[in-house]
């Protein structure tokens, strides 16, 4: 089966074929890191990262780059304000950024690479820019000349006529035309600064992502993906720069995840209604967030609130608790053979339907859909009087690769452990029944459900699972 990937730029689902048979190289736009990300940073982080495991699940060698902006005005501000300098604080939400998504199952990219890395391949493509008639000087500063590149709104579809009658040249800008940008910055006093062929200064925001996308994918690469909000001027820019500079076609498929509302709301810190991930994994299980993303297509809009954020963790303990019960049973299962197979074969029918969602855009929320359907699958065959290792291994087995794909780690390093101690609560609890100590198998059975373990007592013994 094959992928199809639903492009911005075409604004319609095409199949992917990438450059180089069973390679593919992408590039996501990462944070400017002068603080902690906000959960609206955090959604393409997992989004991309579910991406990059399917597209690794489907054979797949992925050279997947995420940048960090570590030079920028917002970042010459907090270190400012913090007294400080840029490349300290650079370095401390960089680590924290790092840290934040990894608690959230993101893997870390083949390349981080970062603006002050990368300042000799900026100043050169901006040479060639200026070589090629596309850009130009001014006091110090280097312009983009957009009317130059004729193809200039295509991605975000806006006539360039349209863009113009909106664009204004602010105070201080020295450009031709309100619709020209910036390539390089010329640096104001005492701040941090670059030596160019145009005097010290810095980068401008777009020209950066060009030029790191270049250096570690080449000319054009497969997918380019990041937020909707950078589809415009963001990647609209990259896209011209690019273009312009190398006379080649810059991404193939443009992807864009949906924004994020809070209770209804736009996020915004004037609403006050700012959410951090940094607080929000502290606060909740990371993988319940990352669930919650993941339980909506990307393309779409999605709201938070606590609510919701409580449904997907219930909703999320439903795969858990079909899990776990698996690797229970699995203990006192036999090696049956009888109806194996058919069990074998009903179980491959779930993995196909997996992979056809995830084949359509990368469809997580009918992905999910099909996990539920698993678990529910496994619960009734746990009824059964007589069950198979073979069976369950293959319901864990298959848990197993799909979650991985989702980036969802339902295992626990104490999970044995936990295991072990109900069951041993268990036999307590028996014991006491046997003496009839009724209080003390009641008290067991009400301290297991605060911890979420249900005690279910049938003929063949005592069963648990989790709530």
């Amino acid at each position: 089966m094959t992928v199809k990937i639903y492009n911005t730029l075409t604004r319609r689902k095409e199949a992917f074929k990438p450059i180089e048979e069973g390679k593919v190289r992408m590039y996501v736009c990462g944070p400017t890191v002068y603080n902690y990300i906000h959960i609206g940073n955090a959604r393409p982080a997992i989004v991309f990262d579910t991406v990059r495991r399917y597209l690794e699940f489907k054979n797949y060698d992925v050279n997947y780059v995420l940048n960090f902006t570590d030079v920028d005005d917002k970042i010459i501000k907090a270190a400012k304000d913090l007294e400080e300098d840029v490349p300290a604080v650079a370095e401390r939400f960089i680590n924290a950024y790092m840290e934040d998504v990894g608690a959230l199952g993101v893997k870390k990219a083949v390349h981080h690479p970062r603006v002050t890395e990368t300042m000799d391949d900026i100043i050169s493509f901006i040479d060639t820019l200026i070589d090629k008639g596309h850009a130009y000087e001014a006091e110090g500063d280097v312009y983009f000349k957009t009317r130059s590149f004729e193809g200039y709104g295509k991605l975000s579809h806006q006539p360039i006529d349209e863009l113009r009658s909106g664009a204004r040249i602010q105070i201080g800008e020295k450009k031709e035309d309100p619709l020209d940008f910036a390539l390089w910055k010329q640096a104001k006093s005492e701040e941090i600064a670059w030596d160019s062929p145009w005097g010290k200064g810095r980068p401008g925001w777009h020209i950066e992502c060009s030029a790191m996308a270049k250096k570690y994918l080449g000319d054009t690469i497969d997918i380019h993906a990041g937020g909707q909000d950078l589809t415009f001027p963001h990647h609209e820019n990259e896209i011209a720069q690019s273009e312009a500079g190398t006379g080649k076609n810059f991404a193939n498929y443009w992807m864009h995840n949906g924004y994020i509302n809070i209770d209804n709301e736009k996020m915004s810190k004037s609403l006050g209604n700012f959410v951090l991930a940094h607080d929000l994994v502290k606060q909740h299980d990371p993988q319940v967030v990352r669930f919650f993303m993941l339980s909506v297509h990307y393309r779409n809009p999605i709201n938070f609130s606590e609510s919701l954020l409580e449904s997907a963790k219930n909703s999320l303990d439903r795969i858990r608790n079909a899990y776990q019960n698996l690797e229970h049973r699995k203990e006192s299962s036999t090696n049956l053979t009888e109806d194996n197979q058919d069990w074998v074969k009903s179980l491959e029918k779930f993995n196909q339907r997996f992979i056809a969602e995830m084949d359509d855009d990368f469809n997580t929320a009918n992905a999910i859909a099909v996990l539920f359907d698993i678990a529910r699958e496994a619960n009734v065959y746990l009824q059964s009087d007589h069950t198979s290792k073979q069976v369950i291994n293959h319901f864990i087995e298959l848990f197993d690769s799909l979650l991985l794909v989702l980036g969802i780690e339902i295992r626990t390093d104490n999970q044995e452990l936990l295991n072990e101690d109900i069951d041993a609560l268990i036999q307590q609890r028996i014991k006491a029944r046997k003496d009839r100590d009724f209080a003390l198998a009641d008290k067991i059975r009400d301290d297991l459900k605060e911890k979420n373990i249900i005690l279910e007592d049938t003929p063949q013994g005592t069963r648990w699972k989790r709530g």
